[in-house]
């Protein structure tokens, strides 16, 4: 399967700093031909689309939209998550500084579809070129008419502004971004209400993924039929996949809904590196879930991946050769979500280091075979009564990574007497 583009369709091909190129390549044609649709109408291609989340939940977007869309509550807001901050993730950036302007006609697509007048573009801190590339498109967009009052005299007014994020891994959840984004620390509210219903100044607001976004414009352009002919009947278009670790080519690769993670390891990212047999795949980045070898048929989409037990995720894909140590891997891991932690809930405060303190007992005494299988299950029960009772997905995302290691690769714990 060949690699298909939509969200890096003009990555590396256009100059990512000039706004006619991007016109010259078909750019805002979907916004303007969107201008001469009704919102609802907007929202039904979405929806026959069947477009989902690309930021790691698979939420069917059109769903989301048009919740937003019955709500008589006003104004509305749409904010665009650049807050790319799992491990192994950097497609979001790959968009953000070589094709800003398809996440821009995204992001005014949104507002268009919801009647929202005021829409923030969510930069993580540390991506300073991504946050330069955001503000010239923005202000090239407002000088040639497509930004500010009265947009190409169709009556609609929106205004984009840029914030940006403080370091923390947690704002990449969408209430906790809502709370960054407002002036407050970035903790989780209870669901529901959900953004779509209370987000923003408790206004409905629509929290899109940049990758999410960057799809929308092909699909008002081109039309639903055209998406649905790419990618799986359940989750049609195509996945960005960012692919690194133990292979040959690290990168971000573009290619339909469906394709086998094999084909991902070994076409695309070259195989694994120096000549060795590969160990495991961490699918989803830190959040996702260790798949072993004799899965890696198994074809990339949501629904196929979650009938085995695995995540989708972000798309992240983190490969691991054989002689790498899952033990120290997920170490790292546990000791991430520990470090990320607001403390806000007692679950995820204590759970993380409860967590990361058994896998410290593991490593430092690996021949403690009985020891260490009673160490393991307790991790996998702690993990699963933190999957139930966090308040959001970073005190949830423990349980992934360990109850795959567990099922697959048990043995790299336990030691021998």
């Amino acid at each position: 399967m060949p690699e298909k583009k939509i969200g890096l369709k003009n990555a590396g091909i256009i100059n990512p700093e000039s706004i006619g190129d991007y016109i010259a390549a078909g750019g805002y044609d979907g916004f303007k031909k969107a201008l001469h649709m009704t919102s609802a109408d907007v929202i039904a291609e979405i929806e026959k689309s069947g477009l989902r989340g690309r930021g790691g939940a698979g939420f069917p977007t059109g769903m989301k939209w048009k919740t937003a869309f019955n709500s008589t509550s006003y104004p509305k807001y749409v904010i665009c998550n650049a807050d790319e901050g799992e491990p192994g993730t950097f497609k979001d950036r790959i968009i953000l500084e070589q094709d800003p302007h398809s996440c821009l006609e995204g992001v005014m697509l949104a507002s268009y579809a919801i009647s929202a007048h005021k829409a923030f573009i969510y930069v993580r801190g540390e991506y300073f070129l991504p946050e330069k590339m955001m503000r010239k498109a923005i202000a090239d967009a407002r000088d040639a008419g497509l930004l500010g009052d009265n947009i190409l005299g169709s009556g609609y007014s929106l205004d984009v502004q840029i914030k940006l994020g403080a370091g923390s891994y947690l704002c990449g959840e969408e209430f906790c971004l809502v709370e960054s984004l407002e002036g407050k620390r970035g903790y989780p509210r209870i669901k529901p209400p959900f953004p779509a219903e209370k987000g923003v100044f408790f206004q409905p607001t629509i929290v899109n993924n940049v990758e999410t976004l960057s799809h929308i414009p092909h699909i008002i352009r081109e039309g639903a039929d055209w998406y649905r002919t790419m990618g799986t009947e359940k989750s049609p278009g195509t996945k960005i996949f960012t692919l690194c670790g133990d292979v040959n080519k690290p990168g971000a690769y573009e290619a339909e809904m469906g394709v086998p993670l094999k084909e991902l390891i070994y076409t695309f990212a070259g195989g694994i590196a120096n000549g060795k047999t590969i160990k495991t795949a961490l699918v989803g980045g830190a959040s996702g879930t260790f798949v072993p070898p004799s899965e890696l048929d198994m074809q990339m989409d949501y629904d196929s991946l979650k009938s085995k037990g695995f995540t989708l995720g972000s798309g992240a894909v983190i490969v691991l050769g054989e002689g790498r140590s899952l033990p120290e891997f997920l170490f790292g891991i546990l000791g991430f979500f520990q470090h990320e932690s607001c403390g806000k809930c007692v679950p995820c405060r204590a759970g993380t280091t409860s967590l990361r303190n058994a896998m410290e007992d593991i490593l430092a005494h690996p021949r403690r075979k009985i020891k260490n299988e009673k160490s393991l299950s307790e991790m996998e029960w702690l993990s699963t009564l933190m999957l139930k009772t966090s308040l959001c997905p970073l005190g949830q995302s423990p349980y992934f990574p360990i109850t795959s290691a567990v099922k697959y690769f048990k043995n790299d714990f336990l030691g021998k007497e």
